[in-house]
Order: C-alpha cells, then sequence, then structure tokens
C-alpha cells in the first residue's frame, strides 16, 4: 500500500495506537454517507477503549457526527460499547436506534443539507478529531475521498485533529470521480456554479491541512453494502405507478422523455422504480441526488442514463465488487460531490429535479412522517428527503399502501409526526395508484388519498373524515378525539383496524 500513502509513511500507526487521540467528551467528525466511505478500523478501537474505561468505572462518550448513516462496524460497535453520548445527522443502526428510544444516548435528526453549515458556523462548538476514509494521499499530501464525501470537508476544518484511513479496499480508479467545491462561508458565499448535472467545478482531491494530521492507519475492508430484494409485485406495481405517472407529465407538456433529471431515496421500492425505468420510453437520463444505487448503475450499463451526481454509494455487495472493478468506466457518467453541494436547495431548485423517497406514513391531507413510529419511536431519520421534497420541480413520495401483513396502514387520518407538510407534498404513489394533490386545497385532497390506501383501510378513513366535518372549522377539518385512532389501535392490539 506504499503507493497510497507516501506522504505520510512516518505517521502510519495502529488503530488502537491512532485511538489514543481521541478522548471522553471529544466531538468526533467521521466519514461516511449510508454505509460507504467510513472508517473500518478506529470505530472498533474506540470502542475496546471505551469499554476499557468503563471497567475501571470511568466515562467514556463521545459526540459522532457523519455525512449520514455507517455500518455496524462502525455506528454498531460503538454503541455496544455505550460509546456515544450524542449522534448526528442521520442513523440507521438498530443497537443505536434502541438507545436513542430508551434515552441512554441523545440524536438530533437533521435535514442533511444543514449539516455541514451547522458544524461550520460552531452551532456545536468545538470539534477535537475528524477521522477520513481515502483511496489514497497524494505526493504533495492531500486526499483522494473514497466511495463517499459526505461533510469530510466541514469535518476537516472544524478539527484540531485529522486521523486518516487509507482502505486498499477502495479502488483506485475513483480517482477523477469526485468533485471537491467548497462553498465559501457566510456572509461571503457566492452562486454554486451548477447549471447541469454533469457540471464540474472543484478538484478532485481534498486539500488537507498537512499540520493537523496526527495518523494514518492502513485498512482493507469492504463498505457496508447490504442487498436489495427483488422487486415483488407490489414494488413492481409501484414502479409502474410512478412511470405512469411521469408519461403522464410528458402529455402535459411538463416533462420531456429526452433529459428526465430524477432523485432517489434508498432502499427496495426506489430501486424497483430504477428498474421500471430501464424499460420505459425516457432517455438520456440523469441524476441529481445523494446516493448511487444498483439501479442506477444497471441505468448506466443500459445506456439509459448519461450522468449520475450524488455524494455516496448505497450498494449490493454484488455491485459494489462491480464498482471496484469498473470504477475507470463509471469514471465517466459518476460524479461524487459534497454533501453541502449534493443536497443544496440552490441546486436542486435549478436543476428542476422530480424526487422519489419513502415514507413511514401519510395523513388525508398530504403530511408525511418519515422517521417515527407511533409519533415518539425514531426509526432511522429524514436524511435528505426534505433537502429534495422542499425544492424539487415535482414531489412524490412512494410506499406500499401497508405492512407487517396488514397492521400497518401507510395512509391515516392524521401523521403522528410530521416530516414534509402538506405544502411540500404534491404526490404520493402506492400500488393502488397515484394521488396528485397539485393545486388541491385541503379538502379536494381527501378522497385522493384515500383511494390510493388498501381497501381494508378506505370505510375507515372515509368514517373518520364524515367526524371530522362535523367540525365547524372546514379548511383542514379533524376530529381530534379519534385523529390518532390508528396509531392508538396499533399500540394497543398490534393492528390499526383494532383486531
Amino acid at each position: 500500500m506504499t503507493e497510497r500513502i507516501g506522504f505520510y509513511q512516518d505517521l502510519v500507526v495502529s488503530a488502537e495506537e491512532a485511538a489514543k487521540h481521541v478522548n471522553h467528551g471529544d466531538r468526533v467528525g467521521i466519514s461516511g454517507f449510508t454505509g460507504a466511505g467510513y472508517p473500518k478500523a478506529l470505530p472498533a478501537a474506540i470502542a475496546e477503549k471505551a469499554k476499557a474505561a468503563h471497567e475501571k468505572g470511568e466515562e467514556f462518550k463521545i459526540d459522532l457526527f457523519s455525512g449520514a448513516s455507517t455500518a455496524p462496524d462502525c455506528d454498531g460497535v460503538l454503541a455496544e460499547a455505550e460509546a456515544i453520548r450524542f449522534r448526528t445527522p442521520y442513523n440507521s443502526d438498530p443497537v443505536l436506534r434502541g438507545q436513542f428510544n430508551d434515552g441512554t444516548a441523545l440524536y438530533q435528526d437533521l435535514h442533511l443539507s444543514h449539516s455541514g453549515q451547522q458544524v461550520e458556523e460552531g452551532f456545536y462548538g468545538d470539534f477535537q478529531v475528524a477521522i477520513i476514509e481515502v483511496v489514497r494521499i497524494t505526493e504533495d499530501g492531500n486526499i483522494i475521498p473514497s466511495s463517499a464525501v459526505g461533510n469530510n470537508l466541514e469535518y476537516i476544518d472544524a478539527a484540531d485533529k485529522i486521523i486518516l484511513e487509507v482502505n486498499e479496499w477502495q479502488s483506485l480508479n475513483l480517482e477523477g470521480m469526485h468533485d471537491i467545491y467548497k462553498i465559501q462561508k457566510l456572509p461571503n458565499r457566492l452562486p454554486i456554479p451548477i447549471t447541469q448535472c454533469d457540471d464540474r467545478i472543484g478538484t478532485p482531491y481534498i486539500e488537507l491541512p498537512k499540520e493537523k494530521v496526527v495518523a494514518v492507519v492502513k485498512t482493507n475492508a469492504p463498505d457496508r453494502n447490504a442487498p436489495f430484494k427483488e422487486p415483488d409485485e407490489v414494488s413492481e406495481k409501484i414502479a409502474a405507478n410512478f412511470i405512469e405517472f411521469l408519461e403522464g407529465e410528458v402529455a402535459a407538456g411538463r416533462l420531456d422523455y429526452d433529459k428526465f433529471i430524477m432523485q432517489s431515496g434508498v432502499g427496495n421500492v426506489p430501486n424497483a422504480v430504477m428498474a421500471g425505468l430501464l424499460d420505459s420510453k425516457f432517455e438520456n437520463i440523469q441524476a441529481y441526488t445523494e446516493v448511487i444505487q444498483d439501479g442506477m448503475l444497471n441505468l448506466i450499463d443500459a445506456g439509459k442514463m448519461t450522468v449520475a451526481s450524488a455524494t455516496s454509494f448505497a450498494l449490493s455487495p454484488e455491485y459494489a465488487d462491480k464498482m471496484n472493478e469498473q470504477a475507470d468506466f463509471y469514471n465517466k457518467h459518476i460524479i461524487l460531490r459534497p454533501q453541502q453541494v449534493s443536497n443544496h436547495p440552490e441546486v436542486i431548485r435549478r436543476v428542476g429535479l422530480i424526487s422519489s423517497n419513502g415514507m413511514i406514513e401519510a395523513d388525508i391531507y398530504g403530511n408525511i412522517n418519515s422517521t417515527n413510529v407511533g409519533g415518539s419511536r425514531i426509526m432511522n431519520g429524514t436524511g435528505g428527503s426534505g433537502d429534495y421534497t422542499r425544492n424539487g420541480y415535482i414531489t412524490t413520495f412512494v410506499s406500499p399502501s401497508v405492512a407487517k401483513g396488514g397492521a400497518i396502514s401507510a395512509i391515516v387520518p392524521f401523521v403522528s409526526h410530521t416530516d414534509h407538510t402538506e405544502h411540500d407534498t404534491m404526490v404520493i404513489i402506492t400500488e393502488y395508484g397515484v394521488a396528485d394533490l397539485r393545486g388541491l386545497a385541503p379538502c379536494e385532497r381527501v378522497e385522493r388519498i384515500i383511494a390510493i390506501a388498501h381497501p381494508d383501510y378506505r370505510p375507515l378513513l372515509e368514517e373518520y373524515y364524515e367526524r371530522a366535518q362535523q367540525n365547524k372549522f372546514l379548511h383542514t377539518p379533524h376530529d381530534l378525539e379519534t385523529a390518532f385512532e390508528f396509531q392508538i389501535n396499533f399500540a394497543k392490539t398490534g393492528d390499526m383496524r383494532g383486531k
């Protein structure tokens, strides 16, 4: 691995030695976004340090910041060692999620476009350490990021000390894929000069303040690459409904079959939507999004997608290997940017993308809950969905109509937690159809939203709306005594129908 390090060869140490730079109470910013590009060795070494401190009756907890979610060998091992006091801006680890929900760890669920700026502006205080995974260190001491850029720039700037993990598993051919552009600090901010998805405006490397680098650790370990499920009948129906909606936009003169610009959230349903685009009439598709998924590689391979701009990968193990083997080819079609750029409202609004994100539940007026079950139990987080939903040209939410064998309805009278208000929601899609809410008053939305609910729940939703209309205020009528009856039934019986 000498060619990957060179400049800092005299700083190469073990992960255990590097972990000595991380102390109780530190704010630690790490690379990583959606299971890609996170440090592989330091988290376990820090966890062992925490365990040793706890055995002595000493405190050891850190505040942990990333780009988005990481993996069991990062968030997971630290959570198991009870080494995390505070976490932001996103998490998907089940152990750490349990600690948020039982109150033993703290979590700020945050719009991803906000997180880097808030670090820059000192909202969280001083940062002691940044831990960044890289493909290689250049001859002049700068770094080539690995499979995610995320908030690397902000953590490098904010931290007193920098630890680099040089991961040999990451392909050297990722070099050239990154476009590192640093947004100016307030009040001297300039427009971001991106007008097309394939615009490159920065450098392929991150400039490093060399005096801050205190350790380099060698690793050879894969990203957390979770396999996607094969599209089932429900996912395929949702994808077909989404494509039909896009074709309706073409017929209405609001979209062209050429150069459709998309954003897609992470998951099996969005991946199925991309599979549907493979056989669609759309050509020269572009993406301005936050993650590259399997479906986008398939679109690139088929010549259907010309460029995908993001901040990270979210690939299955098979496709992660494919990326490593063919990174020189994908380099021509993929751009990885800092997440302050990939998720920036200014650029999202300018390029005119159509967003597609998942949800936990929507209510009959179009408010969306993406994060909390029953109003209180955090799942993962809002991630970047708010960035794209508030600023996209057309915003869609896609979801199966039910979960847990029908015990949970995705359409409820009133969401128990609101991440995206009715003001930002334009289209909701389930396997039962498309609820196009544009241009409708709240009471006009109800019929369309109930029509895409599961048939078992439609009568219950209609009964609720009839009760709500007894309210003397009819703009957005609710019956507050029964507004959360679905969620209450589930808490009591395990079924929203009250069975």
